[in-house]
């Protein structure tokens, strides 16, 4: 019975280790390699054959952002004459040392760090007799050595027909080409600082929420230049300059109610870190606030029919408060635009002149309407707000029931490079 354990722990360290021991053979088979296994790899190329090398990658650039590997170590091996063959959507990983086998999982760097112990096991270690079955479907050196050391002509018939069971292509030249030019164009990110912004995504996300196009009572209008120099009045001295403001201060059409609450629901759900750090939401709250967001919205559509009913009207009682204003003044001093265009000058034709004038710059009920908008936009924070040094106590301030040691513990674990120190068990 074996002495060392079954389940173990496989990371690119401990690979590279295991590597540096082969006597006679390595098959190695995963999703993508690091450096440090691939430096290993290089390094048997002077004092074993190229054959008795295999290797097997999905070299992908999906695999290569996910953090199975890197394409400098791809390179690395290409350089040295071993070029791997290409296993599309393989996801498991194989180690063979000599006689000595491991199914192990893969680690995605972008999702979490390889383990480092064997109080954290990602391997299983194979029997000689199944080391030996997939030597032979993966390795055609493997395969070559089974057949002539087959007891009988049948044996070795009976291996002749076992097929390679992964990638037999090797990646070629332009597919090595094409992945490395997306690479370049869009570098993978950092993946410990990927890490670290992840463990605060179960906790926070930035909300900005707007309220667009509802606040009519703030809507002006440009004059336009043709009617500016014809004159004001004390009259529409409040709200005729070179805008006009389509409604009336206190108008019923005011948005101020359903302004108020959404202020609200800015204020409840997002309390503000300052300034620079912006408003955050717990994200447990986040079915609530969905709640509460869909009812203002419903809230919006019935002031939108509201409007809609009597905003029209009042549009056209605006425009016409400044026809009628700069009627007189137009008839007794035309101004040069309005000669251009009017022929004969009479009441009828300038408040026609006037009226068009004004119709180019008021909007249509309609289309305010339609401006109107209640929206939420989401953003996970970043790994710069999360070392931002006012971050962790302006957090603490706005949700000061809340127990933030643990993800900050688990922010800087995740941050922390493991020990890159890595034997052969």
């Amino acid at each position: 019975m074996n002495a060392h354990p079954i389940l173990t722990a496989l990371s690119s360290h401990s690979i590279a280790a295991w590597v540096r021991q082969a006597q006679r053979r390595v098959v190695y088979a995963a999703p993508g390699i690091h450096p440090q296994p691939a430096a290993a790899l290089v390094e048997l190329v002077s004092r074993l054959p190229l054959s008795s090398i295999t290797i097997s990658l999905d070299f992908d650039e999906h695999t290569l952002r996910m953090g199975y590997g890197t394409l400098d170590a791809v390179e690395a091996l290409s350089k040295a004459g071993l070029i791997p063959t290409h296993s599309p959507g393989f996801r498991s990983g194989i180690l063979i040392v000599d006689d000595r086998g491991w199914i192990f999982t893969p680690t995605a760097l972008y999702l979490e760090a390889e383990p480092q112990s064997d109080e954290t096991p990602n391997a299983v270690e194979l029997s000689p007799a199944q080391v030996k079955a997939l030597a032979i479907r993966l390795s055609p050196a493997a395969k070559k050595e089974a057949i002539e050391q087959a007891e009988t002509p049948a044996e070795a018939q009976a291996i002749a027909q076992f097929t390679m069971e992964l990638g037999v292509d090797a990646v070629a030249p332009a597919h090595m080409a094409t992945v490395k030019a997306a690479i370049e164009i869009a570098p993978p990110v950092k993946f410990d600082v990927v890490r670290q912004v992840r463990v605060f995504e179960p906790y926070l996300q930035y909300v900005d929420i707007k309220l667009t196009g509802a606040a009519i009572q703030k809507h002006k209008v440009a004059i336009p230049k043709s009617l500016q120099q014809l004159g004001t009045s004390q009259e529409l001295r409040d709200r005729l300059r070179t805008t006009f403001d389509l409604i009336e201060k206190g108008s019923a059409l005011s948005s101020k109610d359903i302004d108020d609450k959404v202020g609200e629901l800015r204020k409840t759900f997002t309390p503000s870190l300052g300034e620079r750090l912006g408003r955050v939401m717990l994200k447990n709250s986040r079915p609530l606030f969905d709640q509460r967001l869909e009812e203002l919205k419903a809230e919006l559509v019935t002031f939108q029919a509201k409007v809609k009913k009597d905003l029209q009207t009042k549009l056209d009682e605006s425009r016409d408060l400044v026809v009628d204003y700069f009627l007189p003044i137009a008839l007794a001093k035309p101004p040069d635009a309005l000669l251009a265009r009017v022929n004969p000058v009479n009441e009828g034709t300038v408040k026609r002149w006037l009226q068009r004038e004004l119709e180019k710059a008021f909007p249509t009920a309609e289309k305010l309407i339609q401006e109107m908008r209640l929206d939420a936009q989401f953003k996970d924070v970043t790994w710069e707000t999360l070392n931002d040094p006012d971050f962790g106590k302006a957090l603490r301030k706005a949700f000061e029931d809340v127990d933030w040691d643990k993800p900050f513990h688990d922010y800087k674990a995740a941050g922390e490079s493991p020990n890159p120190e890595g034997t052969a068990p």
